[in-house]
């Protein structure tokens, strides 16, 4: 009998898994782009750790491996910012994904007051936007990424955390 997946907040222990499996994760973005230069993977070591400190970082564990992994904060607007959701592939399309942002949203609306949700994506990222969608967010516009690339964001409120948990 195989393991469960459970969801739960990050701890100083689990940076460096969460660094080695963004890298992971976001290598088909990059490809997708062409650009390898995204922020997941030029992210460091230290700035995750910090996120891991200071942010609403949620893991998906199986066993004692980090399988996968989002973060959020809450801007000056209300607005929790969410971000580098990240589910390692061989785990893809299990639910995983939802269940961490899920997580996550709970996590930013009830401990630290969020009032909407806003994250974003690429703009040739299908399967994001399939799951973004799914769970209540809808398209308030585009920007661009630090790195170059054209992204899509997303908001819903934090109302609707409850209709879509």
């Amino acid at each position: 009998m195989g393991m469960s997946v459970t969801i739960s907040a990050a701890t100083d222990e689990d940076a460096e898994q969460i660094f080695r499996l963004q890298y992971l994760c976001f290598q088909s973005e990059a490809a997708l782009y062409g650009n390898y230069r995204i922020d997941p993977l030029v992210q460091s070591l230290d700035s995750v750790r910090a996120e891991v400190a200071g942010d609403c970082v949620v893991v998906a564990r199986l066993g004692d491996e980090v399988i996968g992994a989002v973060r959020g904060r809450v801007t000056e607007d209300g607005a929790a910012s969410i971000g580098k959701l990240c589910v390692h592939p061989r785990l893809q399309g299990h639910g995983i994904g939802a269940r961490l942002l899920r997580a996550a949203e709970a996590a930013l609306a009830g401990e630290r007051g969020a009032k909407r949700f806003r994250l974003h994506t690429g703009h040739r990222s299908e399967g994001h936007l399939r799951l973004y969608r799914r769970v209540g967010y809808e398209r308030v516009g585009t920007a661009q990424g630090d790195d170059g690339v054209p992204m899509i964001v997303l908001e819903k409120p934090a109302e609707a955390y409850a209709a879509t948990a």
